[in-house]
């Protein structure tokens, strides 16, 4: 499965997929319009192994709530992450079983040597 959760009101999330050329087979899902599932949450966990990795202190309800002044397990993290959108990190590409989060230079370069070899 070659999969990529998104925002597609982001210039950033925008900038990679033309930087990447992002292939027409790919699937695409905007996190805000459908939200992602237990299901498929719980999938990335698998593939990336902590909730932490996946969830964004960019947010702004991250800093709205206080939240880095708390001390946030695992659960804590994939309730908040199944709460609202803006957790996640993004984007996040599942490609072959192989899990890319986030926008680092180092994240979209990784994805792109595994799209085009």
């Amino acid at each position: 499965m070659n999969k990529v959760y998104y925002l597609s009101t982001c210039d950033t999330c925008k900038r990679i997929f033309k930087e990447i050329n992002l292939p027409e087979n790919f699937e695409k899902q905007d996190i805000k319009t459908n939200l992602i599932t237990e299901n498929q949450l719980e999938e990335m966990h698998r593939l990336s192994n902590s909730y932490e990795s996946l969830f964004s202190k960019r947010a702004r309800l991250y800093k709205e709530r206080d939240l880095k002044n708390k001390e946030l397990t695992e659960q804590d993290l994939k309730n908040l992450l199944l709460e609202h959108y803006t957790f996640l990190k993004r984007p996040v590409f599942i490609i072959d079983q192989e899990i890319f989060i986030g926008n680092s230079k180092k994240t979209v370069e990784a994805v792109k040597q595994k799209l085009h070899g």
